[in-house]
């Protein structure tokens, strides 16, 4: 709450501080620079024709920044050096009172000091900033994770290995459907039945026990 009524208070000071200044930088401007460096001169103001310019630019454009918040800092202090110079060199014109420029230069140099608040120019400028900042650092810190991590772990790789175009494309058209056995011909048909086991034979080790010997019979 009370920032935000700091923030009000800020508000309200530029725009009336800004909007004097600009209305009487647009009083010099719509009476031209001759008329404006005439009443200079008549107030003793040297170089009444660069004096005329210089506070009418001052005075606008000084005005215009108060009033939108842009760099308030810098703004108030060349407001403060403008009044300040008017006060010790000649009088103010019309319809600013001697009084009122001392008012107007302590404004500013307040303004200066204290800043724009929240609703200006600045306040967003500022934000900004400081997220692009963020998003830097958190930039900067993962990749400093990155980097320690694959320190730590040299061998693992950072990103799985992409498949190459013409690896996909064959394994894309690789054949993996079930095929029949091939049949056996000729020689191989016989080996086969050969190799069969015959019903009353008798696998040893693998291989086929021999029949049995049986003893000639003797002769007479």
């Amino acid at each position: 709450m009370k920032q935000a009524l700091r923030d009000l208070a800020a508000l309200v000071a530029r725009v009336g501080v800004g909007g004097i200044f600009f209305a009487n930088g647009w009083t010099k401007l719509e009476d031209g620079l001759k008329a404006t460096g005439a009443k200079f001169l008549q107030q003793g103001a040297p170089a009444p024709g660069a004096w005329a310019t210089i506070t009418m630019l001052t005075e606008l454009i000084g005005g215009a920044l108060l009033i939108a918040g842009l760099a308030v800092s810098a703004t108030g202090l060349i407001l403060f050096a403008e009044a300040l110079a008017v006060f010790l060199v000649a009088p103010p014109l019309n319809p600013i009172s001697m009084n009122e420029l001392i008012l107007l230069g302590a404004a500013s140099l307040l303004l200066a000091v204290v800043g724009a608040g929240r609703v200006s120019v600045d306040h967003m400028v500022v934000i900004r900033r400081r997220e692009s900042e963020a998003a830097n650092e958190f930039a900067a810190d993962t990749e400093a994770d990155r980097v320690i991590a694959s320190l730590r772990d040299p061998d693992t790789p950072d990103e799985p290995p992409v498949p190459k175009p013409e690896e996909s494309a064959a394994s894309a058209t690789e054949d993996t459907a079930p095929h029949p056995r091939p049949r056996a011909k000729g020689g191989d048909a016989t080996r086969a039945e050969s190799s069969a086991p015959v019903p009353g034979d008798t696998l040893v080790a693998g291989r086929k026990k021999p029949p049995p010997r049986t003893r000639r019979p003797a002769a007479d």
